[in-house]
């Protein structure tokens, strides 16, 4: 079920939030996990059972490590964190890489001329990534003593499964929340708050993603039958970019306004990030809770910077080559996340890792030049193949002239308009999301802001998502 749906936003939504409001505080998280189970097992059906039955073996082994530690058995606690994070890890590594590792073998077999065996076919279930390293960081948090083990399994259940952010985020950690999971209590200032929010990503969505999709959709296509023109390439890179950054910021908007409608605050996950100064800056604004997930539990872990440059090296290097394979099993993730890496070591380096609040000379450059490699990275994230990246590359670098007549056809004056706003919006200085300004902020020039989009913007968005075809988030394939 998506945010965006006919079905979520005049029916699911609605009558969950109903419910909850109605129902006793004691009752209130029991609603909740009912619908959370629901919401999944609308798209997944079965999968449903692995994660809650995944779910309870965290709950018992965390309980067994609390008592393990307070008895002081250190070793044997360490054991069941051990055996906690081979479950999660080896479900995740079995959905999202099993399949992929299989071609591998496959194409080496073949090559080694062994006969040609098959593949396996594993569906990946929705949010997989999203909340294995949730659990994962319940784990390693009790483990540190950081948060306490659950006694009731029912927290534990509805921190997994919580229906706004289950799908693609933000990574929540228990303890960011835990004290609304007992009793959650939408106060009304957060109900008006989060229905702004919802709102503001719903416009974000249907307005200006969705319409922009069809180029850069074209764009990659054409690049697969070879009809692509320079022109075209970069209109297509410039589109996916704009597209992926509106289409996961929506999500973020969307899940954390309704958490507030709920009673919950979930942390943000953007924050303003194509204008970075460096691609260090870019990660601290993008998806941000990734990033401080593989900084606490993987950067940090392994030295951080404590070890010396060569050690920060080589720590940050892991860190990105894991963030490239946990967006997706194939080499461009892989390679993807290496170039990034390799950027913030220059940066490192050379001493460019300046972000706000930094003196820096000619912002505006800076700001440009990360644009542009965050961009060249987005085609090598959006390619299905290494082949079709390299193909688009020489594609953009080599100047051919015309036009593709599949993107032509996708630019239409609805598609120009949005790509148009979408890039003002993302140019236009400031240091916080927009949605969080419109929740947060004061002022005449917020206030209008608000009005006009409850007035004007809201009522677009939802005609249009009522008439538009079913448009999944980008974010869900992770």
């Amino acid at each position: 079920m998506v945010f965006s749906s006919p079905t979520f936003l005049f029916l699911f939504l609605p009558a969950v939030l109903l419910a909850t409001w109605a129902a006793p505080v004691r009752l209130r998280r029991f609603v909740l996990l009912a619908a959370s189970v629901l919401f999944y097992a609308w798209g997944v059906q079965e999968f449903v059972l692995v994660i809650l039955a995944s779910t309870l073996v965290d709950w018992a082994l965390a309980r067994g490590m609390a008592v393990l530690r307070a008895r002081g058995r250190t070793r044997a606690a360490r054991g069941l964190l051990l055996l906690g994070l081979a479950q999660n890890l080896g479900l995740l590594a079995w959905f999202k890489y099993a399949g992929f590792l299989s071609e591998q073998v496959a194409r080496l077999v073949d090559v080694l001329g062994l006969g040609s065996p098959g593949t396996l076919q594993i569906l990946l279930p929705i949010g997989i990534s999203f909340f294995t390293f949730e659990k994962v960081s319940y784990l390693v948090d009790v483990w540190r003593g950081d948060v306490e083990a659950r006694r009731d399994p029912i927290d534990l259940l509805l921190f997994v499964s919580l229906f706004p952010r289950s799908i693609a985020g933000p990574i929540v950690r228990l303890r960011e929340i835990q004290h609304d999971l007992r009793e959650p209590r939408p106060r009304i200032d957060m109900v008006q708050g989060g229905a702004i929010r919802f709102a503001h990503g719903l416009a974000k969505k249907v307005l200006i993603a969705d319409q922009i999709s069809p180029v850069a959709d074209a764009a990659f296509a054409a690049a697969a039958d070879g009809t692509l023109t320079t022109s075209s390439a970069w209109l297509g890179a410039v589109a996916y970019s704009l597209q992926l950054y509106f289409d996961f910021s929506a999500y973020s908007d969307m899940a954390i306004g309704i958490g507030m409608m709920l009673g919950f605050r979930l942390p943000e996950n953007f924050n303003r990030p194509y204008s970075s100064l460096s691609i260090t800056d870019f990660w601290r604004r993008w998806h941000i809770t990734l990033s401080r997930w593989f900084r606490d539990y993987v950067y940090i872990p392994l030295g951080g910077s404590r070890g010396g440059p060569a050690a920060t090296q080589r720590n940050l290097l892991i860190v990105f080559v894991l963030t490239g394979i946990w967006h997706g099993a194939g080499w461009a993730f892989l390679l993807w996340g290496l170039y990034h890496g390799a950027w913030l070591m220059i940066e490192r380096r050379m001493g460019w890792r300046h972000g706000v609040g930094d003196a820096v000379r000619l912002p505006w450059l800076r700001r440009a030049s990360v644009l542009l490699i965050v961009l060249i990275g987005w085609v090598l994230f959006r390619a299905e193949s290494l082949h079709l990246a390299a193909h688009y590359y020489r594609v953009m670098l080599v100047p051919t002239g015309g036009t593709t007549a599949t993107v032509d056809v996708a630019l239409g004056h609805q598609t120009l308009a949005a790509l148009l706003v979408g890039a003002c919006i993302v140019l236009l200085p400031g240091h916080r999301s927009g949605g969080r300004t419109l929740v947060e902020g004061t002022g005449r020039r917020v206030l209008v802001a608000r009005v006009a989009l409850l007035a004007a913007v809201l009522p677009i968005a939802l005609a249009m998502a009522f008439s538009s075809d079913y448009s999944p988030f980008l974010y869900f394939q992770f």
